[in-house]
């Protein structure tokens, strides 16, 4: 175990300016990242200058759970939640496409390149698609009678993994929407999915504070099962060169992980790393840039320098 790089990380800077919890955060192009709150604000931040004064792009009428920036359009995309979906014109400011959902909460949107589609995560257990870039509603699936919580797709296989409340993992076929696989073994609500940049692996977490990893072209078999928080596990997420995985929790830790062997490597709480004092919802690793993004209960978010330019 000696020899593992454990890489130094840094809080570099805090962004402060939401009224409220912050769920949602997403990654921009060149370094630039969006995060929403149950304020109803939606800002853009610069992870590369966090010296930047946050800009607000929109104030909606409830909690934003759900972001997703299409670069090709350059549009960001909100889950607003009671209200359906609505896309900002990124250059022009304004909101420029509306559609309306059934009236539940916007837990998470993934858009497929190469279908032209968005999929939208809904608290009713139903999931959503619309085509792009009408914004055109397509289909209403129901899944489960609990929430949708998380997404994840896989673009090469034609496969999207939900994680639903109902403690299992959906893997269903991008076109036709037919389940291919139920990952049935998590004891608890799934909040988020994350395939490896290699598309090798499927990795879940949740409720019951488990990392657990699926082995892809084995029919999703399980490979391996985590212990890694004390809590809820929010959010997963790898960084752009697949080497690291990031985990963040309602125990007010993120956690960094050596994404191959699932080895701990850095711990970064309150304590031991000035970082959030309540629960962390989300982390983005934008762009190619040593940088971490997290957001929090605390109404602030923190960005951290991984490795050598820490």
């Amino acid at each position: 175990m000696s020899d593992i790089f454990r890489p130094p990380v840094t809080k570099i800077a805090t962004l402060a300016g939401h009224r409220d919890a912050v769920y949602a955060l997403t990654g921009g192009s060149a370094g630039n990242i969006y995060s929403g709150s149950a304020d109803g604000m939606v800002v853009g931040w610069d992870a590369a200058d966090p010296a930047r004064d946050g800009e607000l792009l929109a104030r909606v009428e409830n909690s934003v759970y759900a972001l997703r920036h299409l670069p090709a359009l350059n549009l960001l995309v909100l889950g607003h939640n009671f209200q359906g979906i609505q896309a900002l014109d990124l250059e022009r400011r304004q909101l420029v496409q509306a559609t309306a959902l059934p009236p539940v909460a916007i837990f998470e949107m993934v858009f497929s390149e190469s279908r032209q589609r968005l999929y939208v995560g809904l608290g009713d257990g139903t999931l959503a698609v619309l085509s792009i870039p009408a914004f055109k509603l397509e289909k209403l699936l129901r899944l489960t009678d609990k929430s949708l919580r998380s997404l994840a797709l896989h673009e090469g296989r034609g496969e999207l993994a939900v994680g639903s409340s109902d403690t299992r993992t959906y893997i269903l076929d991008l076109d036709s929407l037919e389940t291919r696989f139920t990952l049935g073994e998590s004891t608890n609500s799934v909040f988020s999915v994350a395939y490896s940049p290699d598309g090798t692996h499927l990795f879940t977490a949740g409720r019951d504070a488990q990392i657990r990893s699926w082995n892809v072209a084995a029919g999703y078999a399980l490979a391996a099962t985590v212990p890694a928080h004390m809590y809820t596990i929010n959010h997963l997420v790898f960084s752009p060169d697949g080497r690291y995985l990031a985990s963040c929790s309602l125990d007010k830790s993120i956690k960094l992980w050596d994404a191959a062997t699932m080895t701990l490597l850095r711990v970064l709480d309150r304590a031991r790393a000035a970082g959030h004092g309540t629960s962390v919802n989300r982390v983005v690793w934008p762009g190619t840039e040593n940088r971490l993004v997290s957001c929090s209960d605390d109404r602030s978010l923190a960005v951290w320098a991984v490795g050598a330019d820490s």
